[in-house]
């Protein structure tokens, strides 16, 4: 489990479905899982939100390396 001194190494992405490139991601452990009390109000918000419009709005979200996003 991450604690706020171990930061996320990983990003949860959630992809527009109708605008390539956009969407919405918010910082998670490797196994996809988010903490929630570590989020800004307007991070959670946008998680929130993405995670309801899945299949309307975002295509299901993936797991990436923070590593691989440079």
């Amino acid at each position: 489990m991450t604690s706020p001194s171990n930061p996320c190494e990983h990003r949860l992405l959630f992809a527009s479905l109708f605008h390539p490139g956009r969407g919405v991601s918010v910082p998670c452990d490797a196994r996809g899982e988010v903490h929630l009390d570590e989020l800004s109000e307007r991070l959670k918000n946008a998680y929130l939100g993405a995670r309801a419009l899945v299949g309307r709005e975002y295509a299901l979200p993936i797991v990436e390396p923070m590593h691989s996003l440079h």
